[in-house]
């Protein structure tokens, strides 16, 4: 009886992984501001993010006028809008996506990865990548 429930317990514990599903807080990394929320869901075995509310803007309703014209995302509202894609979960990272940085209108190839609370993304252009670290949402 205590095997039973000592192996309940550890596969609990071990079924216990963090997960990116979920609201997170986007933190502009030079300004160290909180930009905006988003929403990581899972559909079909792949992750994807969409924002779901802005929080420093001066426009309460942008568009995406500098995604690239032949991206589907060309001035169309930001809010709502899926920056995140196709990310597969590899391990403990989510691997093999993209991520639109709206104000820039570039996209960027990416990984996640849960540290605590947090949510690391990581963008990379060729060789070079940067970092940002979102806080779960309340």
């Amino acid at each position: 009886m205590k095997l039973l429930v000592g192996l309940l317990l550890m596969g609990g514990w071990c079924g216990a992984q963090p997960t990116i599903v979920g609201k997170w807080v986007t933190i502009d990394d030079g300004t160290n501001q909180e930009k905006s929320v988003v929403e990581i869901f899972e559909a079909r075995g792949r992750y994807h993010g969409k924002i779901v509310k802005l929080l420093s803007t001066d426009d309460p309703d942008p568009v995406c006028d500098k995604c690239p014209r032949e991206d589907n995302r060309y001035l169309k509202k930001i809010i709502g809008m899926e920056i995140l894609t196709n990310l597969k979960k590899e391990g403990e990272e989510y691997i093999d996506g993209d991520i639109l940085d709206p104000e820039e209108g570039k996209v960027y190839r990416c990984k996640l990865w849960v540290e605590g609370a947090q949510l690391m993304v990581r963008g990379y252009w060729g060789p070079f990548y940067r970092t940002q670290t979102w806080r779960k949402s309340t």
